[in-house]
């Protein structure tokens, strides 16, 4: 029957055996590689020749102490040569001839040992070599201590389970052979566990091993492995504890130690039953083994040299579809789409890259899944969220989603706390792809900055913006003061215009119409100077305004028609300026439609809300240029004969009364404008609100 030394060491062999077939399938030819495959190889030599010394009985002290040194000699070698990079040159030759020197000087003793009789009978050492013994474990720990203290602090990471497993196994073998020395013989309790004490520390090899890219040992070692293996450790571990604590109950317990004993264990074998089956507890300790004992998968300078390098590329397209080209190429999506909050608080879909954009319905800022996403910052992965919606608080998955069968992954993108848009992420060009803590982490990471680039580039916007309103205040000036002398002609030629007259009726009309020209004037400067309107706004007809308006543009072709079925709705406004807003809105049709075709005026009502549409034949606009650029803003697609503020004031003096703007429109397919004044905004009966504005 095996003796308990036979089985330490074959056990210590058959770890250190498995350590050297993992570095052997990974090994890249490089020097450090390779001597830690050496010192792997030799130690599985050496626990083998001594397991089967514990087994036979042969062998003695001689042979004992040579595998003995060839084991330190290669561990040293090793150590020395990460030093060598470090270590200066005078340092590290004493390093290395001290190396060398001590394996032989203890192979030598113990030879002596045997010859002058001290190694007689049933000595596992010689007496003379417990002393080289503990040389060599003292060196040993000297070359860990120094290889330590010569890594740099950020590189400590990755070899201090080396230093650790080493270490330890140095210091034990100094106890051994103290101990020996201090006695005179070798305590064969200590010699029988340094198999399986050398056993022990080749998981801490590993680990530094697959820490060491450049060894060049792609060690590996499935994370299932290792989360089945540490709960099959820590099950028993538990199970020990608990039969510790359930032995003390039993004896020293009293009368009632057999039932305490019987309901303790039955409650501990429930509790492991249920941390075993419990998917959370498995999740954290798949996350736990992951950050702490394996390589990460991403190069994280590299993937952020080439997200910052595709954000800030401007001739790459606009920021928002970098933005999801920068996201895709992290998790290798084939496109995306982004979704971005306008000034009502609503996502809206403004940007795509190799995916389809659907004109979908604007997302509600109060939506259960835009709160979700800016309370949670979580990444929603599609298959999950159809099939367990319950990790997600139940949120149903919108339409809009479910029409886009590509769709695989929703990135919040996050400023300050604050859900500014989300990019809905195609699925991944190599078909399938399960995710990780570690794709999720880099990819909201990644998402929270692409969040302040687009911030930002908003911020710039909005002062280029004011910028330009700005610079149109100070053309104003200029403006007035043409207009003040234009005025001061027209003012003096009504004066003396009676004067001159020949025929009556003329010069009559002709002196009407240069007064309405002044006091058009007058108001257009008081508005320049940004003074109080001079017309108060009244409670207006908006058939009347309609009317007006298309009137005035009926010398143009197309020739606008109205149609009103009835009675609209009144609202309180200034009457030039709504109607200059439907004039300008009718203005824009005329100019994007031919003159064969049509623009047609209509009024009407949407429950109780009030209806004025505005509908052409012309060249239509697409999805992008009315998200964009319509209402921007000094943005015009007219040339040098536009100046890009008319929809815009259109649509801030609308919304200035209470209503709002909307327009549907298609490259070829013409153009609707339809401005809804809802109930709240609409008025009864004509007031005169002077004596309220006044107020």
């Amino acid at each position: 029957m095996p003796s308990i030394a036979a089985l330490s060491y074959a056990g210590g062999m058959a770890a250190f055996l498995a350590l050297t077939l993992v570095l052997a399938i990974g090994w890249r030819g490089r020097s450090a590689g390779t001597l830690l495959l050496a010192a792997a190889s030799g130690n599985t030599l050496w626990a083998g020749f001594l397991a089967w010394q514990a087994w036979s009985g042969q062998g003695g002290p001689v042979a004992v102490a040579l595998v003995d040194g060839l084991r330190y000699g290669l561990w040293f070698v090793f150590l020395a040569g990460l030093l060598k990079g470090v270590a200066e040159p005078r340092i590290f030759r004493g390093i290395a001839a001290i190396a060398a020197g001590l394996p032989v000087l203890h192979f030598l003793g113990a030879a002596w040992g045997s010859w002058a009789g001290g190694g007689s009978g049933g000595a596992v050492l010689a007496g003379s070599s417990m002393l080289t013994g503990i040389l060599l474990a003292v060196f040993g720990l000297l070359l860990v201590e120094q290889t330590l203290r010569n890594t740099e602090e950020d590189g400590r990471w990755a070899i201090k389970y080396l230093c650790l497993g080493l270490g330890a196994i140095f210091a034990y073998d100094f106890f051994l052979f103290a101990d020996g020395l201090l006695v005179q013989r070798t305590d064969l309790d200590l010699w029988a566990a340094r198999g399986a004490v050398n056993a022990l520390v080749v998981p801490l090899i590993a680990v530094s091993a697959a820490r060491n890219p450049s060894w060049s040992l792609d060690v590996y070692v499935s994370r299932s492995m290792v989360l089945h293996t540490a709960t099959l450790v820590g099950a028993g571990l538990y199970m020990l504890v608990m039969a510790g604590v359930g032995y003390s109950i039993r004896a020293y317990g009293g009368i009632w130690s057999g039932t305490v004993q019987a309901v303790f264990l039955f409650g501990a074998g429930i509790l492991l039953a249920v941390l075993l089956f419990s998917g959370q507890l498995r999740a954290q300790a798949r996350v736990f083994l992951s950050k702490h004992f394996f390589n990460y998968k991403y190069d994280y300078r590299e993937e952020w040299l080439r997200f910052a390098a595709t954000l800030a590329d401007e001739e790459g397209g606009p920021l928002k579809e970098r933005v999801i080209r920068a996201l895709a190429r992290i998790v290798e999506s084939r496109g995306g789409v982004l979704w971005k909050r306008d000034e009502n608080s609503d996502y809206r879909p403004t940007a795509a890259w190799n995916m389809r954009r659907t004109e979908a319905d604007p997302l509600p800022g109060e939506d259960p899944l835009a709160r979700f996403l800016e309370e949670s910052g979580w990444i929603l992965e599609a298959g999950e969220w159809r099939e367990r919606p319950y990790r997600y608080r139940g949120i149903a998955v919108p339409e809009w989603f479910s029409v886009q069968p590509e769709a695989w992954l929703v990135v919040p993108l996050i400023y300050r706390e604050s859900l500014i848009g989300f990019v809905v992420l195609g699925e991944p060009r190599a078909g399938t792809r399960t995710l990780d803590w570690e794709d999720y982490d880099l990819i909201k990471t990644a998402g929270r900055q692409a969040a302040s680039y687009i911030a930002q580039e908003e911020a710039a916007e909005a002062l280029g913006e004011a910028q330009q309103f700005e610079t149109y205040h100070r053309l104003s000036a200029f403006v007035l003061h043409d207009l003040k002398n234009v005025m001061g002609q027209l003012s003096l030629l009504a004066q003396n215009a009676s004067r001159h007259k020949h025929n009556p009726e003329f010069v009559d009309d002709a002196v009407l119409t240069i007064e309405h020209s002044v006091e058009r004037m007058q108001r257009l400067m008081e508005q320049l100077r940004g003074g109080r309107n001079l017309s108060q706004p009244v409670a207006l007809d908006l058939a009347e305004c309609a009317r007006e308006a298309v009137a005035a543009h009926g010398d143009r072709k197309p020739v606008p028609t109205l149609e009103e079925p009835g009675p609209v709705g009144r609202v309180v406004a200034d009457r030039g300026r709504l109607v200059a807003v439907l004039g300008h809105i009718i203005q824009n049709a005329q100019d994007a439609t031919a003159e064969e075709g049509f623009v047609e005026v209509r009024l009407g009502r949407d429950r109780d809300d009030a209806l004025i549409e505005i509908e052409d034949d012309g060249s239509g606009m697409d999805a992008d240029f009315i998200h964009n650029r319509l209402f921007k803003p000094f943005d015009t697609s007219k040339g040098s004969t536009g100046m890009g503020i008319g929809a815009y004031e259109a649509r801030e003096y609308v919304r200035e009364l209470g209503g709002d703007v909307e327009v549907s429109s298609a490259l070829g397919a013409g153009t609707r404008f339809r401005i809804r004044f809802p109930e709240e905004a609409l008025v009864e009966e004509p007031m005169d609100l002077a004596r309220e504005v006044g107020q």
